[in-house]
């Protein structure tokens, strides 16, 4: 009898337990994958009720998906500055975990999705073509089969090299490709021709492919007198000329971004300076900050590695000219490349930005409340959720901030 009953109660439970699993079983799911991935519980309860009302066709994609974690990490964004819960430790401690997750996901991503080939290369791609003594040529790819079919190569449109020029001679190509990276790699032109009624070079394949990420600030090596002013952190006056001597110091590398500059005695770090020269005879001045310093000992001298924070435009582009007037050809060819498929960048991130606005204004909603699981949070209304400019404009700035907190910064030394 009791045996009987033991069993009973056993297959009752057994059949409950099924039940709540099954009836519960994405969100158990959910819960499993984020503790996985290391977030509290209250914190997983907390993204919880968010998936719900990003309506994302699976929950866990907020875990693997990066477009999924930040329509995410917006929506929670948005509205806890509404709710007046942003300042606390909570949301503070979700946020920084999320955008740190977010960071670890688009490096995953980053590693997986690596051009190996230029088999892989689509019609249509964009080249930036350097031909040793010529200059920087652009092109594109008009088929890719047993070698690469590109259109002759122009300069501003004409083409100033002819086809038989090219033969046998070894280039050096650079592509941006669209949602990837830079990407650079050196190749011999096989023979040239008609395809399709044009002049085109066809290129022999590469697997030497480097992979690489946005441009340094073009810089050069120079001997410039200049003098420092050591500035308060709040000394903001960027319109202000230094009458008085300053620090004599020595730029022994420049560029649009920073220096490299030489003191006598032991410099310090984090100091804000103002650092004033002039370059050709017309006048430049620096805002920024030292980041790191190099002390000789023997010779009681430094090298401070400064960051420039603020210059004028007309300033930089004196900066600019004069660091590229004195640049070796080589170094020239190369600078204009990466010029060109930064241009070919913003071209597409242009077009991908109008597609995003298109997404977001068709997907976007609100009246999204936050609560974690201590203060019992619960799950609007349908009739709550609508679609704002508000949310719109949020978004877009929010997608901004991820984009500078995770991508690759521009190394200035």
């Amino acid at each position: 009898m009791y045996v009987l009953t033991a069993i009973f109660i056993l297959t009752a439970i057994a059949i409950v337990s099924s039940w709540i699993y099954v009836k519960n079983k994405e969100k158990i799911q959910f819960f499993i994958e984020g503790m996985d991935q290391g977030f509290h519980t209250w914190e997983i309860s907390t993204l919880w009720q968010v998936v719900q009302v990003c309506d994302l066709e699976e929950a866990t994609s907020l875990f693997w998906s990066l477009p999924s974690l930040t329509k995410c990490i917006s929506q929670i964004k948005t509205h806890a500055d509404t709710g007046g819960s942003a300042n606390t430790q909570k949301m503070k401690s979700l946020l920084t975990k999320l955008y740190e997750y977010r960071t670890k996901i688009e490096k995953d991503a980053d590693k997986k999705r690596g051009l190996e080939s230029t088999r892989s290369l689509s019609a249509g791609q964009k080249l930036r073509i350097i031909l040793p003594g010529k200059g920087v040529f652009s092109s594109e790819i008009t088929n890719n089969g047993r070698d690469i079919t590109i259109l002759l190569p122009t300069q501003n449109g004409q083409i100033t090299v002819e086809g038989k020029a090219w033969l046998n001679q070894t280039v050096n190509v650079y592509l941006w490709r669209n949602g990837d990276a830079r990407y650079v790699f050196d190749t011999t032109v096989l023979s040239e021709g008609l395809f399709l009624g044009h002049p085109s070079l066809h290129l022999q394949h590469t697997t030497n492919l480097i992979r690489t990420q946005k441009r340094n600030a073009v810089r050069a090596k120079c001997h410039l007198n200049a003098e420092l002013y050591i500035l308060k952190e709040d000394d903001k006056n960027y319109d202000k000329v230094e009458t008085k001597p300053g620090y004599r110091c020595i730029i022994e590398d420049i560029s649009s971004k920073g220096a490299l500059i030489r003191i006598g005695g032991k410099g310090v770090p984090n100091v804000h300076l103002r650092l004033q020269f002039q370059l050709d005879n017309r006048l430049v001045i620096m805002f920024g900050i030292v980041r790191t310093v190099e002390f000789n000992e023997e010779i009681s001298q430094s090298r401070l590695h400064f960051e420039c924070i603020h210059i004028d435009n007309d300033m930089k582009n004196n900066i600019l000219s004069y660091v590229y007037n004195i640049l070796p050809q080589n170094e020239k060819e190369i600078y204009e490349a990466m010029t060109y498929t930064d241009e070919d960048e913003k071209k597409d991130s242009t077009f991908e930005q109008a597609r995003m606005s298109e997404r977001i204004s068709e997907q976007v909603t609100d009246g999204i409340k936050v609560y974690s699981a201590e203060e019992g949070g619960e799950k609007p209304e349908e009739d709550d959720i609508k679609t704002t400019d508000e949310n719109i404009e949020a978004i877009t700035v929010e997608n901004k901030n991820l984009e500078a907190e995770t991508g690759v910064m521009d190394t200035v030394f």
